[in-house]
């Protein structure tokens, strides 16, 4: 199956965010995934959703995943993971939030808190595993 062609500025803009952050010191190296996969839901629900759900997504998101994945390998950019990461932008679009809550929650647990149906319960159990500090397996037994 043949790739097709990505948008130049978006494999540049998602080429630049992830190298960026593999070039970071690891003393932050716990919040860093869930910070990229933001950037990288973000990016895409911007540039190429333009904030909507478009009818075509579901082939860009494709494409997009197909991209990342010859460039990065396989692990975390299929396209079940960028459409989370998509998602996860969606229901957190603000940036300091996130990263607040990156530094005490991984990625793990935003991945059980994203696929949450209502706002209430992702505020719930957002408090309950930061005061708290769940472990994730006590986030998914909850």
């Amino acid at each position: 199956m043949s790739l097709m062609p990505m948008p130049q500025s978006l494999a540049e803009d998602l080429r630049q965010i992830i190298d960026q952050a593999r070039g970071c010191a690891a003393t932050t190296a716990d919040s860093k995934p869930t910070m990229i996969y933001r950037h990288i839901g973000e990016r895409i629900n911007r540039k190429v959703l333009d904030n909507r759900r478009a009818g075509y997504g579901k082939q860009i998101v494709e494409q997009v995943a197909q991209h990342l994945q010859a460039e990065y390998g396989t692990k975390g950019l299929d396209e079940k993971s960028i459409r989370r990461m998509i998602q996860f932008a969606q229901l957190f679009p603000s940036f300091q939030i996130v990263a607040t809550l990156s530094r005490q929650l991984s990625w793990s647990h935003f991945v059980e808190i994203i696929s949450l149906s209502n706002d209430i319960q992702r505020e719930f159990y957002l408090t309950l595993a930061t005061s708290v500090k769940w472990s994730i397996r006590h986030l998914q037994k909850s």
